[in-house]
């Protein structure tokens, strides 16, 4: 049964040009080899399509990220995101895969670095706790919550 409409599903081959069986059995080989290129093809846009989303996050939160990094920080990921647009424009999807990894792990060791910068200023963000909300002592992230739901269409 489909899944998602419940309701059942069949696929019936008839033979109305008398199809002999080894033609037969060769249209499901042939079938089952084209489905393994399928799935290489869908992974590799898939490598790509990742490719191209770390490749747009990073250099985004780059510019975000202004003067609280150096530039030589910032440098092994600019590297990282130069690396992968070319590796990207070529057809290895695991040397994709694993530059995207390689760019991930440079951009997190700059958000190790803020977090570091964070706690050491004392965690508090710019609004401080005056929006009623903050971290407590205990670790515990205090805030308040007001219900805004308008009754007054009832």
């Amino acid at each position: 049964k489909d899944k998602g409409t419940g309701k059942e599903q069949h696929i019936t081959i008839q033979s109305s040009s008398n199809m002999s069986k080894e033609d037969i059995e060769k249209a499901v080989r042939d079938a089952e080899m084209h489905a393994s290129e399928d799935k290489k093809a869908k992974e590799a846009a898939e490598a790509k399509n990742a490719a191209d989303n770390a490749i747009f996050q990073s250099e985004k939160t780059l510019g975000e990220l202004g003067d609280k990094v150096t530039e030589a920080e910032k440098q092994p990921v600019r590297d990282a995101i130069e690396k992968l647009k070319k590796t990207k424009d070529g057809g290895d999807t695991e040397a994709i895969k694993a530059d995207t990894e390689a760019l991930q792990k440079a951009f997190y060791d700059i958000s190790a670095k803020l977090y570091q910068q964070q706690q050491q200023s004392g965690g508090q963000s710019d609004n401080g706790g005056s929006n009623g909300g903050g971290m407590g002592d205990d670790g515990v992230y205090n805030a308040e919550f007001t219900d805004k739901t308008d009754d007054s269409g009832k």
